[in-house]
């Protein structure tokens, strides 16, 4: 099979690809025009995040699979490829580690106020007492999807002497002695701590929005991890402005652009820039699931997929 390889990724991927016999082209470093000329020969297409749509699948009339290195899919077409009978592939599993790790590291960061402690120390202050943080035992951390990267925050939190709720629309049965299956009421009732992990598309859509601020019965601290989009910002701070948040920690953001380089203010530009200037509100660049381990592991798990699909080249 020809293999058209949109975005760089770890090499891994190419090497295995290559060794069961199929051909990989890297389409990134081809001028426009020679994009072109390769689209209809491929088969497979393997990419992180371009848009993926209806366009794009039309000049590659032969294409079979559609793989994507990480876990959302928001940039294909999913829909349009199931009746064009492409197969989607994505490998969530590979860095399910990294997002679990970071969503703990997140949480403490809020509760025991790392980042105001250290800018305090580094502009000469010492304020301890005002800086007194909130202990994680004991609390109630409700997990919203349950997929690859909430079950992975769900198995970092043992030991940390918590209760983990978890509510996923989709799934039941997965209730165990780490976590206890809930509905979504019970979980904004109960919760101390709110996660979420939820892909993004017209269902989770602004998910946490006035509503779901307005029926939290205490005040949380907020994590999203997922995808910027399920999330209203202007929702968001305002419920920490009025204290129904207690703080948050946002990985992404509704203003990411599509391809995930960086930042576009014109859809909201007054939301935009209280968000940057919120105190209570930290954020980090969509870089949860961004280790060294994660980007070998996506890309070999998805290899992995591939070649269980399609193991060797035909002749």
């Amino acid at each position: 099979m020809r293999i058209g390889l949109v975005d760089p990724v770890h090499p891994v991927l190419q090497q295995r690809l290559e060794k069961a016999g199929h051909a990989c082209i890297a389409l990134h470093v081809l001028s426009g025009k020679d994009q072109e000329l390769a689209r209809p020969t491929l088969e497979g297409i393997v990419v992180r995040s371009k848009k993926i749509d209806a366009v794009f699948m039309d000049h590659c009339p032969k294409l079979r699979f559609i793989a994507r290195v990480g876990a959302g899919l928001e940039n294909i077409d999913v829909a349009l490829a199931g009746r064009k009978g492409i197969v989607v592939l994505n490998s969530p599993e590979g860095n399910r580690d990294g997002v679990g790790e970071s969503c703990v590291m997140l949480l403490l960061a809020l509760m025991k106020s790392l980042v105001p402690a250290n800018m305090s120390v580094r502009a000469g202050l010492w304020p301890r007492e005002a800086l007194r943080g909130t202990d994680l035992s004991g609390k109630t951390v409700g997990i919203i999807g349950y997929g690859q990267m909430g079950s992975s925050f769900a198995e970092k939190l043992v030991g940390f002497g918590v209760r983990v709720l978890a509510h996923d629309k989709y799934k039941n049965g997965f209730g165990n002695g780490i976590v206890q299956e809930s509905n979504l009421e019970t979980l904004l009732h109960e919760s101390d701590v709110i996660s979420l992990h939820l892909p993004l598309n017209a269902e989770t859509k602004h998910y946490a929005g006035e509503r779901f601020f307005t029926t939290l019965q205490r005040p949380v601290w907020f994590l999203n991890t997922s995808r910027g989009g399920v999330v209203d910002t202007k929702a968001l701070l305002d419920a920490v402005d009025r204290g129904r948040v207690i703080a948050a920690a946002l990985d992404v953001l509704e203003f990411e652009r599509p391809e995930l380089d960086g930042l576009d203010r014109s859809t909201d530009p007054d939301t935009f820039d209280r968000l940057l200037r919120h105190d209570r509100v930290l954020l980090t660049p969509h870089i949860a699931g961004v280790t060294h381990e994660g980007k070998y592991k996506m890309a070999d798990v998805l290899a992995t997929k591939i070649l269980d699909l399609f193991p060797h080249a035909t002749t």
